[in-house]
């Protein structure tokens, strides 16, 4: 696949200089590390750290907790486990 897109960004010039040293160290150049980054962002369907989106089901429970809806308590850890069948 033919590489035409371009990206420009803006970036503190000590941070790409401490950040191209240590790619430097790794064999990679910022333009392959920026490609690995999309790659991977591609792969998790999100950045391949914190930051996802989270999945409708994930964001559904979410809700529903915060709003107290489903929400089970327990005074022991004992009771947690009986409850979950352990």
């Amino acid at each position: 696949m033919s590489k035409t897109a371009t990206i420009r960004t803006r970036i503190e010039p000590d941070l790409k200089s401490e950040v191209d040293d240590i790619l430097f160290q790794l064999g990679l150049t910022a333009s392959e590390a920026v490609q690995l980054l999309y790659r991977q962002i591609k792969l998790q369907r999100g950045f391949p750290f914190e930051g996802r989106i989270p999945h409708s089901l994930t964001v559904r429970t979410l809700k529903a907790s915060q709003s107290g809806e489903n929400v089970k308590r327990f005074d022991r850890k004992e009771e947690l486990y009986a409850d979950l069948g352990l």
